[in-house]
């Protein structure tokens, strides 16, 4: 309630008046819903608005019952007695809700009830290879009767025997012929086994959201493998890792040399020393024997932060820590930078298990952290696969005012 007058009596003398007093005292009154001397009596006041579950006033409901104001503090809310307001417009009160609620509490388990497994979110399940892999019976099985039918069904099966392990075993052993993610061989079977459910989560959920088309993640040995084939290598930091042979180091250094690209990931951001003791010494000694270019941290003004989602922040299984890449741009490559550094544990938050599930937790995000994670990778291998693409296309401005001239 307003009421518009001056302090003074230039206006109205109500200020002035004890009418104003008694005024305000009818409002504090009318404010707890309970009613005061001049309404003492005990007549009933029926509902003439209730408030329904909303909040939202209307009609009050058929079991609606009248109310003697002197019993508004004393009942309890019911469908009998909803808040609301009671009585004629000339003598009219507000029940209100706040003094019958109870405080709140948890609610008792329930008996038999299961919990669910920490960190088993699950993703959006596509039918799109099961019914790819339903037509591929269709069509196959056709084929049988058809060639069936020609009385060319013996030659056929001798020739599908023949030719079809021979094809395998070399589409297999050829890492040419598909996209592949790979991870460097740490000789820790831990490690080794989240970077390989990493880079195959990765790969599985830029197989359903883009039209890449990633195979599975090769572990990979510097020196001893061609890395050329690999766009992108991740390679987890540890305490204990010793420096790499000098033939590993070359290998190393002719791969980002010629545009590929190594993420090393000391996995203890956002913690200090706890998740990853002496990580950052060893990246030190690593880093010194290869030949990294001067770095600078990764902002949103940088093409990895837009290569496919435009991302502000560029968290992990951790979140936090600085993400470094190269410093100076260089045309020799394109500008993209040959090295990637963090501590975020990006493969624990990329990977997933046997039934699909995400067995590690993303810290302290949860859900929105590691679909933050995923759309990190996906910028990763597109920034990999298509180099400084999206960089040039702030200079398209320039360039069509140059054509206009």
């Amino acid at each position: 309630m307003l009421f518009h007058v001056t302090a003074n009596a230039d206006w109205s003398e109500l200020p002035l008046s004890g009418l104003f007093v008694d005024v305000l005292r009818r409002i504090v009154g009318l404010a707890h819903g309970v009613g005061n001397d001049s309404l003492g009596d005990a007549a009933p006041l029926a509902p003439s608005e209730s408030l329904d579950g909303f909040g939202q006033l209307g009609p009050p409901p058929p079991a609606a019952l009248a109310l003697a104001a002197t019993s508004f503090a004393t009942t309890q809310a019911s469908p009998h007695y909803p808040p609301g307001f009671y009585g004629r417009d000339n003598n009219r009160r507000a029940r209100n809700l706040g003094a019958s609620i109870a405080t709140l509490a948890a609610a008792p388990p329930v008996s038999g009830a299961q919990e669910a497994q920490f960190g088993t979110e699950h993703d959006d399940a596509p039918i799109a290879p099961w019914l790819m892999a339903a037509a591929m019976m269709l069509l196959v099985f056709d084929m049988l009767i058809s060639l069936r039918l020609r009385g060319l069904w013996r030659i056929a099966a001798l020739a599908l025997l023949i030719t079809s392990p021979a094809v395998a075993q070399s589409d297999a052993d050829n890492p040419a012929l598909a996209t592949h993610l790979a991870y460097i061989v740490t000789g820790d079977d831990t490690r080794d086994t989240i970077s390989s459910a990493g880079l195959r989560g990765l790969a599985d959920y830029i197989n359903r959201r883009t039209n890449a088309a990633i195979a599975a993640p090769a572990a990979v040995r510097p020196g001893q493998d061609d890395l050329s084939f690999y766009p992108l290598i991740y390679w987890p930091i540890a305490a204990a890792d010793a420096v790499p042979s000098p033939n590993a180091i070359r290998a190393l250094d002719d791969y980002m040399a010629h545009g590929g690209i190594i993420l090393l990931d000391t996995r203890n951001s956002g913690s200090g020393e706890g998740f990853a003791p002496g990580a950052d010494a060893a990246l030190a000694r690593i880093g010194a024997a290869l030949n990294i270019p001067p770095l600078k941290p990764l902002t949103d003004e940088h093409v990895l932060s837009r290569s496919f989602y435009l991302m502000h922040e560029f968290p992990g299984r951790y979140d936090g820590g600085t993400v470094w890449v190269q410093r100076d741009e260089d045309r020799t490559n394109d500008s993209v930078s040959p090295v990637i550094i963090g501590g975020n544990d990006w493969a624990a938050a990329w990977a997933i298990d046997t039934a699909g599930r995400n067995p590690y937790a993303t810290i302290p995000g949860g859900t929105r952290q590691r679909t933050l994670a995923y759309r990190f990778g996906i910028n990763l291998v597109m920034y990999a696969l298509t180099g400084n693409y999206k960089g040039d296309q702030v200079h398209v401005p320039a360039l069509l005012e140059r054509l206009g001239q």
